[in-house]
């Protein structure tokens, strides 16, 4: 008796430290997703116009602008699978209410237009929502409804089969068209929308380079585009081919985005912040993902069962995502959002991310689902994508973006609102383990290409780290450096180098007569760089700005004329100017140094540096350590 007691004892032991165990390594994802899908419809629901008699009645008004943006109306799918997850019937109600505003506002050609713009490539984004919200709730529409419905879908489906194509827009709305369209030929039982849908998804993914970034989100050659954006990839364009293939089994281009995801699974940091600060559309990057596009859950339901880092990776967004939504419930442009911006954000992150975590969670399949470290969670790594010429780099506490990327957009020049993104061999994202990101990146000049997208934002400062100068032919620094060499390796058991080359120049990419290299030593516990300029046509007084992330409670002490020491609570930092030749400077223009996107603040650390006489070249080192 007494030995089958303690078998019995060590059985539910054993039984109960598996459990614990299996509890550890698993998350119901569908939970997950369908916890922040609902705070996000609520928020939705709170802008929603409810009075009948309001000509706008069923659509969702913005704080920020006040516009009523047909976009919004995206949250018809979010309400609708509010109500199957909750069978709540203010969630029915919601979705019937903007599907039907959203019907009253297509144009004569089946088009919508993205209010306040003009813009109708968007139409792809709403009928695949309204389809897809459809499937849900037709049994709870009236007959009239039902038929307004389906007459929306079917024009809105022919508008995009008559003019979607990488010629008439960059290629996430191409790629996204491909869903829906392949969704409309199922839906209205017409096989040349799903023919079509082939035709454009063949020719989006022959625009994929060997590392699976997709190229065509930029300015405009002749007539299509090139130009690859990691965020607008990963949470539209990827998710839109994934789809597609899904709905209609096209094994090519499935196994064509399971190429390009085990590359972009890299970008999602340890703290499960998405690194679009490279990219081309990098102007809205908001460090968890973009500000208008949807989100990556969805593309990584859709590849969960191919591997568990996938799981691993939707989760840690997810919970880095619901850092960013502000008291008043909706998501902000990044994580100091409230400290930088008088104003609250527009409601596109909120209605974006919420489509993305409804499409997300009937992708899932597992109730309870496996999950792995992601790749940046190992460290002691360097990883170069050369067909984009980046390279990351991680050690024990640093993980680092170094982007060389080359894309021009030639036919508009310094015109283009893509060339102003990092570039030049730059640091354009530096994370700390247990800390965050101690610098990252803006636009070099602020700009406001899309008013209805780009808060004002007079006099703000890059908070990317740049070498720069100013004479009397104008401003000049090495992020508008796009033709910059690359080299990178490890040095060491613990060490790895990165080393960049290229040429001082300004916003039309001319040089003016300063060479550069940086190199970077990267180190469990320290970041050198060591620049070399070389003044072969000009000898004007150099900055280097280095602007650290200014997260509240941060102070920045300087010590002595060499260091400057960092105390971010949790964690401690040093600067220290290790050669000859230079003056710190520190916190000038700090009120200055923020940005809308990502929304976060600095304080710039500032090196000057005069020509030495009788030389034409100069070296300047310095160090940011962990002391804590």
């Amino acid at each position: 008796m007494k030995v089958y007691k303690l078998r019995a004892f060590l059985v539910l032991l054993l039984a109960g430290f598996t459990s614990s165990v299996s509890h550890a390594q698993t998350v119901n994802l569908k939970q997950e997703y369908a916890s922040t899908l609902i705070k996000l419809a609520d928020v939705l629901l709170d802008h929603q116009l409810k009075d009948k008699k309001d000509p706008g009645f069923g659509a969702l008004k913005c704080d920020y602008d006040g516009v009523l943006h047909t976009r919004a109306s995206e949250a018809v799918y979010p309400f609708a699978l509010s109500y199957k997850i909750t069978g709540e019937t203010k969630y029915l109600e919601a979705a019937i209410r903007t599907g039907n505003w959203l019907i009253r506002q297509q144009e004569q050609n089946g088009s919508w237009k993205e209010t306040p713009e003009e813009w109708t490539g968007t139409t792809t984004d709403q009928v695949l929502m309204l389809m897809l919200a459809y499937d849900h709730i037709a049994a709870k529409l009236s007959t009239t409804e039902k038929a307004s419905w389906h007459l929306a879908i079917q024009k809105a489906a022919g508008y995009l089969y008559r003019v979607m194509t990488p010629e008439f827009a960059s290629i996430n709305y191409v790629a996204t068209t491909c869903s829906t369209l392949a969704k409309a030929g199922l839906f209205l039982k017409d096989e040349k929308y799903i023919k079509k849908a082939t035709e454009l998804a063949h020719r989006t993914i022959s625009k994929m380079d060997e590392d699976g970034f997709l190229n065509g989100e930029g300015g405009r050659n002749y007539t299509s585009k090139l130009g690859a954006d990691l965020g607008y990839s990963m949470e539209m364009s990827l998710w839109g081919l994934g789809f597609y293939a899904k709905l209609t089994g096209d094994t090519l281009v499935n196994n064509t985005v399971k190429h390009a995801l085990k590359s972009h699974l890299y970008f999602i940091y340890p703290d499960g912040s998405l690194d679009n600060s490279w990219g081309i559309r990098s102007n809205k990057w908001t460090t968890y993902g973009g500000a208008t596009s949807d989100g990556c859950q969805v593309l990584f339901s859709l590849y969960a069962d191919e591997d568990p880092r996938y799981g691993m990776a939707s989760l840690k967004n997810l919970q880095y995502l619901r850092k960013n939504i502000l008291p008043n419930g909706l998501i902000a442009y990044g994580p100091q959002h409230e400290e930088v911006m008088a104003h609250p954000p527009c409601i596109y992150p909120s209605f974006t991310k919420a489509k993305n975590l409804a499409m997300a969670y009937e992708l899932e399949t597992q109730q309870n689902r496996v999950l792995a470290s992601l790749p940046t969670e190992a460290t002691g790594w360097l990883k170069q994508f050369k067909t984009v010429n980046i390279t990351q780099v991680r050690t024990a506490n640093f993980m680092a973006t170094i982007t060389a990327y080359g894309y021009k957009d030639y036919k508009a020049g310094a015109k283009s609102k893509y060339m102003y993104r990092p570039a030049g061999g730059t640091i354009s994202n530096l994370w700390v383990k247990d800390h965050g990101y101690l610098t990252a990146s803006s636009v070099t000049a602020y700009s406001r290409p899309e008013p209805m997208s780009f808060p004002e934002a007079p006099g703000v400062k890059s908070l990317t780290p740049r070498i720069e100068f100013t004479d009397s032919l104008g401003y000049f620094t090495n992020l508008f450096e796009f033709d910059c060499r690359m080299e990178a390796g490890q040095v060491g058991s613990n060490e790895f180098e990165v080393t960049v080359a290229g040429e001082l120049k300004d916003k039309n990419w001319l040089a003016a007569g300063v060479g550069y290299t940086i190199n970077y030593l990267f180190s469990d516990t320290a970041l050198v760089k060591t620049i070399n300029l070389v003044y072969h046509d000009a000898r004007p007084v150099i900055k280097i700005i280095e602007p650290i992330v200014n997260y509240k409670g941060t102070v920045f002490t300087k010590v002595d004329d060499r260091t400057v020491l960092i105390d971010a609570g949790s964690r401690k930092f040093r600067f220290k100017l290790l050669s000859e030749h230079a003056v710190l400077q520190m916190g000038g223009d700090a009120a200055h140094y923020w940005a809308p996107y990502p929304a976060l603040k600095a304080y710039p650390l500032e090196l000057e540096l005069k020509p030495v006489a009788g030389s034409f070249k100069q070296e300047i080192r310095y160090e940011i350590s962990i002391v804590k």
